[in-house]
């Protein structure tokens, strides 16, 4: 079981006596004060890390957190633990910035957004952004990097992907948001978004009728059949495989596509449309192995921080709406590599913590070497 503890550091004070009857200045010597993750602060990295993983990892309120260790006789104020997730954002720093470099050297990645509310803001909704690259778990097949990060902005302009990522040119998947278009990202289509779309139409239609909506929803589950199939499997054979059963089937949804004539109002009317304006996109995974059918990666890797907010509903200020950002790219991230995020919160809080902290040593995949 979980247990708080004192720990007590003692730092004995020397003197020479010698040097006090010559006059010798600086003659008092006493060990430095251990690093610490909240300087002169009384959190070590342990409570730091419970405290981050009970909010960030399982959605608990710092006002429950406050009220569960006041029930062990622990009195600890929700500014208190509010103002030490704050100064653990900003600890991590470095490492997030490392991360950041690694990830835009990725071949793909993943993109996606979901509104938070920040009480003292100029705008009513802010948004939190999500960049991922790799998996949700470690793969052996997988040559890109697990890794999550979440950026905050109080706007959903083009301008937010547009400063995140730069100058990257690789491919970035996405669900169709006019705003990823203004990056120098080949942007990829979801299927998952087109099929969302059709199931809409299918329930508007009715579950007894078979008509447009069902043919498109055919064509596109054997795209996914395929994709089950080579699950795990290196790039290559996907790219083959692709090649070989998914084109046809693209080619065929197409030909049924461009025959189509429905007017753009209705859920049919919309699946289509986005279904044509999309097409480019969407057909862009056939081209490489290292590509997805969809965008489900960002999905679900936002789908933890739109979980807490259900709990802990908004934040204060943009501040804590960054730390947020920080502290959720460290615990996605430490998910998506194997780690549990306690373990590896605390050894990131212990290390940063240090005068010159190792960053190296603390990249998830190299952890578990070190």
């Amino acid at each position: 079981p979980a247990q708080v503890k004192v720990v007590e550091h003692i730092r004995p004070k020397y003197a020479c006596r010698a040097c006090e009857q010559t006059g010798t200045k600086n003659n008092i010597k006493q060990a430095p004060v251990p690093a610490s993750p909240i300087p002169k602060g009384i959190a070590t990295g342990s409570l730091l890390s419970q405290i981050i993983t009970s909010k960030y990892q399982y959605g608990l309120p710092l006002h429950r957190q406050e009220a569960m260790f006041k029930q062990y006789g622990i009195e600890l104020s929700r500014k208190t633990l509010s103002d030490w997730m704050l100064k653990s954002g900003d600890l991590f720093a470095p490492l997030l910035t490392r991360l950041k470099q690694i990830q835009v050297q990725q071949p793909n990645l993943h993109a996606d957004e979901t509104p938070v509310k920040v009480i003292k803001s100029d705008k009513a909704t802010s948004y939190m952004w999500v960049y991922c690259t790799g998996t949700d778990s470690p793969q052996p097949n997988n040559p890109i990097k697990n890794i999550v990060l979440y950026d905050y902005h109080n706007s959903r302009a083009a301008l937010c992907p547009v400063d995140y990522l730069g100058t990257y040119a690789g491919y970035l998947h996405v669900d169709g948001y006019q705003a990823y278009e203004k990056t120098h990202a080949t942007l990829v289509g979801c299927w998952a978004h087109a099929r969302r779309k059709f199931i809409d139409a299918k329930k508007v239609q009715g579950t007894k009728k078979t008509g447009k909506a069902d043919m498109a929803m055919s064509f596109i589950q054997k795209l996914y059949g395929i994709e089950s199939k080579v699950k795990g499997k290196t790039a290559a054979e996907k790219y083959n495989a692709r090649q070989q059963q998914a084109k046809p089937i693209v080619e065929k949804l197409y030909a049924w596509l461009i025959k189509q004539n429905v007017l753009a109002t209705g859920k049919l009317g919309e699946a289509i449309t986005y279904l044509n304006n999309q097409w480019p996109k969407l057909v862009r995974y056939l081209d490489d192995g290292l590509l997805n059918i969809d965008n489900n990666r960002a999905e679900r890797a936002i789908k933890p921080f739109v979980i807490g907010r259900k709990n802990w509903l908004f934040s204060q200020t943009a501040t804590g709406a960054n730390a947020s950002a920080a502290l959720y790219s460290i615990i996605e991230t430490a998910k998506a590599n194997g780690l549990i995020p306690f373990d590896y919160v605390m050894a990131c809080l212990d290390e940063l913590c240090k005068p010159q902290p190792d960053i190296e040593k603390l990249l998830p995949w190299n952890i578990n070497n070190s």
